[in-house]
C-alpha cells in the first residue's frame, strides 16, 4: 500500500506538550526547553492584529499573501516576486523537495543538522549525501567536494540546528565559487536574527546576482509566532515561480499573515528577545562551566550540552524534574539540546541538571 522509500523514513518526533507532561508526572510548573521557541510572549502588536483578524476567519486567507509580501519587500529591500510564503519555513523545504528532487538525484547536507533535510530528500526518492560537521560547523570544502552530476540541492543550516554554529561570510563566499550553476543552494536561516550581522553571509546578494540560491527565514523564532506556523523564502523570481507551482493553495492562514505584518513593525520586541537570549546564554555558559559540562558556543537560541552519557536517559531524568529538553541521537547521543529560556527557566534547568548528574 505504500512506497518503499517512504516506509524507510523515520518520522520526526516532536516533544510532548507541557500540559501532558504535567498530567503524566503529576507535577506543576514544568519548563519546556526542547523546541527552540521564543520564551518571551509574542509582540503585543501581533496579538492585537490576530484579534482583529479573527473577525474574518469565515473567509479564506489571501492566497497570494499580497500585503505580507509587500511588507517583507520593504523590510528586506527586494521585490515582491522574490518572495514565497510557507506554513513555516519547513513547508518551503518540502516544496523544494517536490520541485527539485526526484529518483536518483542527490541532495547534500551536514550531520548533525536539521533532520528535515534527510526526510524531504528521502520523500523524493533521492539520495542524501551526508557530510560530517568539522569542529561542529558545516565542512563547506568537503560538501563542495561531494558535488556530482546528480547533485540537485545543497542544504546549509546557518546558524546550524542543533550545534548553534555558523559558517561565515568569507567561508560561504569561497564555497559559492566552487558550486557550479544548476545546483540549488538552500540557506536555512531560521535563527538568522540571533547571529552577528557582520559574520553572516549576505545571501540576498547572491540572490540579486541571479545565483541558484534560496534563503529561508521564519517568524517562529525571534518573532515568537511558532504556534501560527509562518515562514518565507527568498530567491530569484524564476525559482520562486517554480516553487509556486507546488505550493498548496491558501497555505498561510489569515491570522498568521496579520500577526507577521505586525511583528515586523515591533523592533522593540525583537530587541528584548535578543537581549534576553544573550543574558540567558551568559548565565548558562557560566553555570555549565561550574558543573564541568561541556557545550558548543552558540549563535542561536539554544545550546548543545555534553552530558557524558546517553542523552535519552538524561532527558527522561530531567523530565521527572519538570524540565523538558531535546535528547540527541547518532554520533552525538551523549548531548542534549537546551533552549535558552527566561531567567527562572534557565535556573530550573541548572538546578535539575545539577541533581541529575550527581545521581
Amino acid at each position: 500500500m505504500w512506497l518503499e522509500h517512504i516506509a524507510e523514513i523515520e518520522p520526526y518526533k516532536p516533544g510532548k506538550p507541557i500540559s501532558e507532561v504535567e498530567r503524566e508526572l503529576g507535577i506543576k510548573g514544568a519548563v519546556k526547553l526542547a523546541s527552540n521557541e521564543n520564551p518571551i510572549s509574542p509582540s503585543p502588536k501581533a496579538v492585537q492584529a490576530i484579534l482583529e483578524a479573527v473577525r474574518d476567519i469565515n473567509r479564506y486567507p489571501d492566497g497570494s499573501g499580497f500585503y505580507l509580501k509587500k511588507k517583507l519587500s520593504q523590510h528586506l529591500g527586494i521585490g515582491e516576486d522574490f518572495i514565497i510564503l510557507g506554513n513555516g519555513s519547513n513547508e518551503i523545504i518540502n516544496m523544494i523537495g517536490v520541485a527539485f528532487l526526484s529518483d536518483g538525484d542527490e541532495a547534500i547536507f551536514a550531520d548533525p543538522s536539521f533532520d528535515i533535510y534527510r526526510i524531504v530528500t528521502r520523500m523524493s526518492n533521492a539520495r542524501g549525501v551526508v557530510v560530517p560537521t568539522r569542529s561542529w560547523k558545516h565542512d563547506l570544502p568537503a560538501m563542495a567536494g561531494k558535488v556530482t552530476d546528480r547533485t540537485r540541492v545543497i542544504f546549509i543550516c546557518n546558524p546550524n540546528n542543533p550545534t548553534g554554529t555558523i559558517v561565515t561570510r568569507d567561508e560561504v563566499e569561497e564555497f559559492m565559487e566552487a558550486i557550479p550553476p544548476g545546483i540549488l543552494v538552500v540557506f536555512d536561516e531560521a535563527y538568522w536574527e540571533y547571529a552577528p550581522r557582520h559574520l553572516m553571509p549576505d545571501v540576498i546578494k547572491y540572490i540579486m546576482e541571479g545565483r541558484d540560491v534560496i534563503a529561508l527565514r521564519t517568524f517562529s523564532k525571534i518573532y515568537g509566532l511558532a504556534g501560527l506556523r509562518i515562514g518565507y523564502g527568498m530567491a530569484r523570481p524564476q525559482i520562486i515561480e517554480y516553487l509556486e507551482r507546488v505550493r498548496p493553495p491558501f497555505n498561510v492562514s489569515s491570522l498568521a499573515q496579520a500577526a507577521a505584518m505586525a511583528a515586523l513593525d515591533d523592533e522593540e520586541h525583537v530587541r528584548r528577545t535578543i537581549e534576553a537570549n544573550e543574558e540567558g546564554k551568559r548565565y548558562l555558559y557560566e553555570e555549565l562551566g561550574k558543573l564541568g559540562l561541556g557545550y558548543v558556543p552558540t549563535y542561536a537560541n539554544f545550546i548543545l550540552v555534553d552530558v557524558g552519557r546517553d542523552s535519552r536517559e538524561v532527558a527522561d531524568m530531567l523530565l521527572k524534574e519538570g524540565v523538558i529538553v531535546r535528547p540527541m541521537k547518532g554520533k552525538i547521543s551523549n548531548y542534549i539540546r537546551v533552549t535558552i529560556g527566561l531567567r527562572h527557566e534557565n535556573e530550573a534547568f541548572i538546578s535539575a541538571i545539577r541533581k541529575v548528574i550527581s545521581l
